[in-house]
């Protein structure tokens, strides 16, 4: 019976062991774990740390940094938004601008209008595929329609350097005209003003247009969402390249012409196709394609991945680019917008896009994601992925 005994209290004795022994292992166990968690969040990874230095950099308030205007703040990038929020948004700031869209919409009795205005100073005046006044006309109805609107009327602002042939006014005017009549709209009032020589680059002209919204939509940065499809209209670049090469400034030749179009016919029948899928239009001019899908993930606080590959580029604009060391995601178009529209529809999109002459080439180029929010990534025909941020700088300039 002793033998039993001892037995029966050495296994109990053991067994008290073994177990304290277990429950101080788990213990060690659990605390290095939570000491290695609290490592892990002292000291982040490269890729948290970059996120979130970005993050902070977007979060804090505008602010103009020179004390002059240089030529980036016109360019449509990083120094443009600066200038905006800092200046012109601090100093106008109401309901109806702050959402910065390409057009502000009123109410006016039981009626929706959408009213904007742009300016252009774009060197050379005459360049191949279109001139200062076809661009002034396009410009601001593209403006009109990517808010949903159906252009109706527009102004025409002509500031002339003394000396500016006027041979050379009558045919931005024949330009105006015929422009305005292939997009349906009418130039019903305007100004003219006169410099002294040497005080404008011989013209400059600004337009404003009235558009109204016969469709119950509200398009705009802020609306897109994860899940949706990104899609471009058409090759990407080809005005900005063709300015530049039109300067002679460079010894390049390529056989391309601007892409200036009114894009209200396009828009149309997009919104025919999709009527409540569409959730965002932007015309991708000043800064490109890339500063527009940047200015997108930060107003919806959502990540937008796109394929490189699947962007199109004409070979001419790709050399071009190439040869300059500019990427074509930051390059001006004057006939092109990009469309954010529910995944589902995406389909549909495109086909309406190229049913019609100038969505041919349309693309889907990438999707929206939630995360990492505020940022657009490209996933490069070598299998990486990089951050595509707003342009800075000002590698084009006086492009419109």
């Amino acid at each position: 019976m002793s033998g039993v005994g001892g037995v029966e209290g050495t296994g109990i004795e053991r067994g008290e062991g073994a177990g304290v022994d277990r429950a101080e292992r788990t213990a060690g166990w659990a605390e290095a774990a939570l000491r290695e968690h609290a490592t892990e969040t002292e000291h982040p990874t490269r890729e948290e740390q970059v996120l979130e230095r970005i993050d902070r950099a977007r979060r804090r308030k505008a602010r103009v940094k020179e004390e002059h205007i240089t030529m980036a703040h016109g360019a449509g990038g990083k120094a443009t938004q600066a200038l905006v929020e800092a200046v012109f948004l601090e100093a106008f700031r109401n309901p109806l601008l702050e959402p910065l869209e390409d057009g502000a919409v009123l109410g006016v009795g039981s009626s929706r209008l959408v009213f904007t205005t742009d300016s252009y100073v774009v060197s050379p005046l005459f360049f191949p595929g279109g001139d200062i006044g076809d661009l002034a006309v396009n410009g601001t109805v593209n403006d009109l329609a990517v808010c949903g609107s159906r252009p109706l009327y527009l102004s025409a602002g002509f500031i002339l350097e003394e000396g500016f042939p006027v041979e050379d006014l009558r045919r931005v005017t024949a330009s105006m005209t015929e422009a305005a009549r292939a997009a349906g709209v009418q130039i019903v009032t305007g100004d003219t003003k006169v410099v002294q020589r040497g005080r404008a680059d011989g013209c400059y002209v600004n337009t404003a247009g009235v558009g109204l919204l016969e469709r119950p939509i509200s398009l705009g940065a802020a609306g897109a969402r994860p899940g949706d499809a990104v899609i471009v209209s058409g090759p990407v670049g080809e005005h900005g390249v063709t300015i530049m090469l039109a300067r002679g400034e460079l010894d390049i030749e390529a056989d391309l012409v601007s892409d200036t179009a009114p894009l209200n016919g396009l828009v149309c029948a997009l919104l025919d196709a999709c009527p409540d899928t569409v959730r965002c239009l932007r015309d991708a001019t000043r800064g490109g394609v890339a500063t527009i899908l940047n200015e997108v993930a930060r107003a919806s606080g959502v990540a937008v991945v796109v394929e490189e590959d699947a962007i199109p580029v004409r070979p001419g604009v790709r050399g071009a680019c190439e040869l300059l060391g500019i990427d074509p995601l930051y390059v001006a178009c004057e006939g092109r917008m990009i469309v954010v529209v529910d995944g589902s529809a995406a389909g549909t999109a495109l086909a309406a896009l190229h049913a019609h002459p100038l969505g041919e080439g349309a693309a889907l180029i990438g999707h929206v994601k939630d995360d990492p929010p505020g940022l657009v990534l490209l996933k490069t025909a070598f299998g990486g992925t990089r951050i595509v941020d707003m342009l800075v700088g000002d590698p084009l300039p006086r492009i419109c």
